[in-house]
């Protein structure tokens, strides 16, 4: 004999379908503007690619942009793990700077971040969500510069907070000038030179 869901149990499996689906979303849409380096991505695009109707991207984001502002930075918070890696395998505090400038430049999420950002400037009710993913991506880089910086015996000038703020802020400025048609190369950017972590010694 069959038994029925109870409301509950149907409610919750209701749900659990509703954020996988939210997931792929935003997981389809971070690799789609990783492979079209930022470009513009229409919502049939997406959704043909995620395997839904194009009115769910506005029913689980509200429009196409609120969606593009999620996969962007999820594709940075990816890309970030890397960027650790790279930390990590530096013998001293000056090659952490200078490594984690050059990888940071080079990140192949940062255009798609960019245009975020030129959203949330542009409209008012995405800002919340562009601050929302700043605030997880500066926490998550202060989580890291704090494990590593104790478990090396490194010491920072400054506060952690205003370490990771100041860096992000810098490179995510270069990525947003880049993105308006600025000219210019990450080699016309000190962004290494943003960083004050240095080795207890006392050697830069």
């Amino acid at each position: 004999m069959i038994q029925k869901r109870t409301e509950p149990e149907a409610q919750t499996s209701t749900l659990e379908r509703g954020r996988a689906t939210r997931r792929r979303l935003i997981e389809t849409t971070a690799r789609l503007g990783k492979e079209r380096h930022g470009a513009q991505l229409s919502v049939a695009e997406i959704a043909d690619a995620a395997g839904v109707f194009p009115n769910q991207i506005t029913y689980y984001f509200g429009s196409k942009d609120s969606l593009l502002v999620h996969a962007a930075f999820l594709g940075l918070l990816h890309d970030t793990r890397r960027i650790e890696r790279i930390g990590r395998q530096a013998p001293d505090a000056a090659t952490f700077r200078r490594n984690i400038a050059r990888a940071v430049l080079a990140l192949p999420s940062l255009p798609s971040v960019a245009g975020a950002l030129a959203a949330g400037i542009a409209k008012a009710e995405l800002a919340p969500v562009v601050d929302e993913h700043l605030q997880l991506l500066f926490r998550q880089s202060e989580r890291f510069v704090t494990q590593l910086v104790g478990s090396r015996g490194w010491s920072l000038k400054r506060p952690v907070d205003v370490e990771a703020r100041t860096f992000w802020s810098a490179a995510l400025g270069a990525a947003l000038l880049a993105h308006a048609g600025a000219h210019g190369t990450g080699a016309d950017l000190d962004l290494a030179g943003t960083l004050t972590v240095h080795d207890q010694t006392g050697h830069v």
